[in-house]
């Protein structure tokens, strides 16, 4: 049996092919692959006919905002129809929703770990059977900024876990499993650049820390339960703070673990709702943390627009 300290190290080095890359050799000896919480299936759907001509995926949390993004990404690129509303392609389940619009593919994940993680499984496999190639896949969310004022949009350099660490440690099958969260720094800059051309909001480059929780393990004083001072939160976020860590979030670890292991160009884009340093509640009105929300829609939306004029 594993001990507490055995641990595997994934560093998720690999080829320059841009095909998915699916780390399963189960999955080809499968007649049907069932993506159960997408209500998608390979024997009754043909995925190279839905989703064949998808190059950009954008998932974040919310089923609303996902809906609101494809709507957005349809006025952007010239594809809406007036009227029609974007169609949720797993109506068939309350799980996730999904839209599809052109080359984009906009998809919600939930809150936290566990829920984004099931469905970049199953989306992975999706594009993959689809024999996607050459996709860009980005998170686009919202996040406690630290030293930021709020409104600020964080283009992650690297995911990191609440010890500081680049890395999504897992149990499977009794051992700890380490992987690499480190994103695709040339798309970081291309995010970057489309931010200095767009230029409607602040927006820096810095490291995204990744909690399995959004109180105690975020170091909030207000969750039912709290065993640690106001002093003690703030050494904590200035320690966070010191190494270049610019906002908390609940699910870019596995996130950039999952992409880099399936060769996707991955990057986390997240607006920043409060500044952590000041406070732990969100208590801007609701039509502000609406504008704010657009932001990250916004500079991906801009950056999809350039790169397929670009095309």
């Amino acid at each position: 049996m594993a001990t507490a300290g055995d641990k595997t190290k994934e560093t998720g080095n690999h080829s320059n092919d841009c095909s998915i890359r699916l780390e399963n050799p189960n999955i080809a000896a499968m007649k049907e692959d069932v993506l159960y919480h997408f209500s998608l299936s390979t024997s009754t759907h043909d995925f190279p006919a839905m989703f064949g001509d998808v190059k950009f995926v954008c998932v974040g949390g919310s089923p609303s905002r996902m809906k609101a993004f494809a709507t957005y990404v349809a006025q952007e690129l010239g594809l809406e129809e007036p009227g029609v509303e974007p169609v949720n392609i797993c109506a068939g389940t309350d799980r996730y929703a999904m839209y599809k619009v052109g080359p984009v593919l906009s998809v919600s994940h939930g809150m936290g770990i566990p829920s984004i993680a099931i469905m970049l499984h199953e989306l992975i496999k999706l594009l993959y059977h689809a024999r996607c190639s050459n996709i860009t896949i980005i998170r686009i969310g919202t996040s406690g900024g630290i030293g930021l004022e709020p409104g600020s949009v964080v283009i992650s350099q690297q995911a990191v876990d609440a010890c500081f660490k680049p890395e999504f440690e897992q149990i499977i099958l009794g051992k700890r499993v380490v992987r690499s969260t480190h994103l695709n720094n040339q798309l970081v800059q291309e995010l970057l650049l489309c931010s200095t051309e767009l230029d409607e909001f602040p927006v820096v480059v810095g490291n995204t820390m990744c909690t399995l929780d959004f109180y105690e393990g975020q170091g909030r004083l207000d969750g039912a339960l709290c065993s640690y001072t106001e002093k003690d939160k703030q050494q904590y976020l200035k320690a966070a703070y010191a190494v270049g860590i610019r906002n908390i979030e609940m699910e870019s670890s596995v996130f950039a673990a999952m992409c880099a292991s399936s060769n996707l160009r991955a990057a986390v884009v997240c607006v920043t709702l409060l500044n952590r340093l000041d406070g732990d509640q969100i208590t801007s009105s609701h039509d502000v943390l609406t504008e704010y929300q657009q932001r990250p829609q916004r500079l991906v939306g801009y950056f999809i627009k350039k790169c397929l004029k670009k095309a």
